[in-house]
């Protein structure tokens, strides 16, 4: 299946579970908050769902406790503004 879909099989070494948690964790977190078991006729409205949670919820409305309870933007503007005075 793989070869047939050319896709690249990503794998770790024996015994490490972490390579894949973070994503693992996204996934679920946009399923949970965002998708709430939706289903989708076309690949486009998939696909414009998850462009809306990434982009406009994830990255500008959600706080995230590992950067302060801020957002992605604001955390990446702030970060991006202390570079400039040191």
């Amino acid at each position: 299946m793989i070869e047939r879909n050319h896709l690249i099989c990503s794998m770790s070494r024996i015994g490490n579970c972490w390579d894949n948690a973070p994503m693992e964790s996204f996934l679920g977190t946009m399923n949970q908050e965002w998708l709430n078991d939706q289903h989708f006729r076309i690949r486009a409205g998939a696909k414009s769902a998850i462009f809306e949670y990434i982009w406009i919820f994830y990255n500008r409305k959600r706080l995230h406790s590992s950067i302060g309870y801020t957002t992605p933007e604001r955390y990446y503007v702030a970060r991006c503004k202390q570079a400039l005075v040191v």
